[in-house]
């Protein structure tokens, strides 16, 4: 008899009103797109079951501006609480046919289809309750949990991350070792966004 294939459901993290940036960076230019943008075109082309978006700051004027076919949008009217009140609201609508969430951020456009694929397969292979990926000893996003640490996820406070999830099963996630700096890049300033832009200019 077949095992069914494993699903993973995409929440991507995007509510923040970055504070150091002085701008909505979910739509700061970036090739043909905006940062959010690429985010989603990427997560579109990889083997993600469905993708949720999750938006706070300027929702209406980003749902106005990006293409979000295809991905269920829910707004986060809870965001200044943090990152994990964004994780939480998108872990909410998982479809109940998805064995694990992948949860990547909004503002990291360099991690591509094939680099998403990879944390699926190894999520597919081994089933670990955690996936996260490592590059030169650095832990970086994004990051797949299975679905019976979801309630455990849930009960976080909005203000403490997932590491404490990370901590408590250290000896049974999957840290797979990655070759993409793409991995610890995010966006929260606005030299940080000129480095990128220089990144993909010169690739």
């Amino acid at each position: 008899m077949k095992t069914p294939d494993k699903k993973v459901s995409g929440v991507i993290l995007a509510a923040g009103s970055a504070t150091r940036m002085g701008k909505t960076k979910q739509l700061l230019p970036f090739g043909k797109t905006t940062l959010l943008g690429q985010v989603i075109q990427n997560a579109k082309e990889s083997q993600l079951h469905e993708i949720i978006v999750v938006l706070g700051h300027d929702a209406k004027i980003i749902c106005k501006t990006l293409d979000l076919s295809g991905t269920l949008v829910i707004q986060n009217t809870d965001y200044l609480k943090g990152q994990s009140s964004s994780l939480i609201k998108g872990l909410e609508k998982v479809s109940p046919s998805c064995d694990a969430a992948m949860f990547l951020l909004g503002d990291q456009p360099l991690i591509k289809a094939h680099l998403i694929n990879r944390l699926i397969k190894a999520f597919k292979t081994i089933s670990p309750p955690i996936v996260i990926p490592y590059c030169e000893g650095k832990r970086g996003n994004p990051v797949i949990i299975a679905r019976p640490l979801f309630q455990r996820l849930a009960s976080l406070s909005q203000d403490t991350g997932a590491r404490v999830i990370f901590d408590e099963h250290k000896s049974t996630l999957l840290k797979l070792e990655v070759q993409d700096t793409a991995i610890l890049m995010d966006v929260d300033t606005m030299e940080e966004y000129k480095t990128l832009l220089k990144m993909v200019t010169h690739e």
